[in-house]
């Protein structure tokens, strides 16, 4: 998973060089891989002409693949059923919607989209939000108290000095300057009121960036609208942020590989065999910036301001809902490795940490809630 917004133009702050490849749990169907592709939080609203539609019109029981751009990156669904191609249609159809609405909610890229419109929201009078947005919201703000702040959306102004956001700057952000940023950073300087459908602004320039959250989210209404259309067996991904149900084509639980967190190659690491479970990974190994001949990870720690910079190099985290799992991602992610693992246990949740040793490989830590899981998974 990719906890945070990166833009189509590349950045270069002095002699440093911007990495566009998006880190991913990548799926496996009898171990093929998924594309590689950049992660940005804007999304490509879709139309059908996009939208690749593979195995459709069959009235056998197989695979139907559908995939197409967004949110910088690309969905990917495959349902086991038998689909008419008219039915096809509906369903990439839906899933179209579905992702443009999300869109039109909470994308910092889009200027009237409802998460901008309350970004630029500078009166003290509560701002009404959508139920879906209000959702997000939420669950972000439970995360951020479980995680006494590691994971926190009003971090978006950090992220776009660092040149994670839609802006472009040609430095990056100087101790003063993060110092002031800081200031108006802080969960707690939002109040949301769920009975109203409101949230206030403690600071009329807070500035909120869901991406740490909202490509979860998707996934999980994308599968939400597959459930409503009856279908039982699918598998649905963004960018590494997975929800499967059922079984895959063979009669069998989904397997989805997690790979090394290597920064130049592709490798696997393990492979989860999963149902009716979501997962999401966040890693520092791929979405970063070079600043002085040192990497800067896209994760930023809001108490501080920085980039995070010690061992941990991936988190996946398994949950029933992956918004969920996609924002503890990230907080485990800031919290490190031994704070990661502790904050894991406190919440009985099933992380798989794969940490930088000093022989230049990598060293599992997995919660107990993981090893229940996958009591036969071999460790390193």
């Amino acid at each position: 998973m990719t906890s945070v917004n990166m833009n189509s133009n590349g950045m270069t702050f002095s002699g440093s060089v911007r990495k566009l490849t998006l880190p991913i749990s990548f799926l496996l169907s009898r171990f093929t891989l998924l594309p590689r592709h950049a992660f940005l939080f804007r999304i490509v609203v879709l139309t059908l002409a996009t939208v690749s539609l593979t195995g459709c019109g069959s009235n056998e029981i197989r695979e139907h693949r559908f995939s197409g751009p967004t949110m910088g990156t690309w969905y990917n669904v495959k349902i086991i059923a038998p689909l008419s191609q008219d039915e096809c249609t509906r369903i990439a159809k839906a899933l179209e919607d579905t992702l443009e609405e999300i869109n039109q909610l909470m994308s910092t890229y889009v200027p009237d989209s409802e998460l901008s419109l309350l970004n630029a929201h500078t009166a003290e009078v509560p701002f009404s939000l959508s139920a879906k947005t209000r959702t997000v919201f939420s669950y972000a703000l439970q995360v951020s108290q479980e995680s006494d702040g590691a994971f926190d959306v009003t971090v978006g102004p950090l992220v776009n000095a660092w040149g994670f956001g839609p802006n472009t700057p040609d430095t990056p952000p100087t101790d003063s300057e993060i110092a002031t940023l800081l200031e108006r950073v802080g969960f707690q300087k939002l109040v949301l009121d769920e009975e109203a459908g409101t949230i206030s602004k403690k600071r009329a320039d807070l500035y909120c960036d869901l991406s740490a959250i909202a490509k979860g989210y998707a996934v999980d209404a994308m599968a939400q609208v597959l459930e409503s259309m009856g279908k039982n067996n699918f598998m649905v991904e963004i960018g590494g942020e997975i929800v499967v149900r059922g079984y895959n084509a063979q009669k069998e639980p989904w397997r989805i590989a997690i790979e090394e967190p290597l920064t130049e190659t592709r490798a696997l690491h393990c492979v989860l065999p999963l149902q009716d479970i979501a997962l999401a990974t966040s890693g520092d190994y791929r979405n970063f910036v070079e600043v002085d001949g040192k990497r800067l990870s896209h994760a930023i720690d809001p108490k501080t301001g920085t980039p995070i910079f010690h061992e941990l190099a991936s988190v996946s985290v398994l949950h029933e809902s992956c918004a969920l799992a996609d924002a503890y991602a990230t907080a485990i992610l800031v919290l490190g490795a031994e704070k990661g693992l502790a904050f894991a246990e406190s919440q009985n949740l099933a992380v798989l940490m794969l940490v930088h040793d000093q022989a230049d490989g990598f060293r599992e830590k997995r919660s107990s809630a993981f090893q229940a899981l996958f009591p036969e998974l071999p460790g390193t």
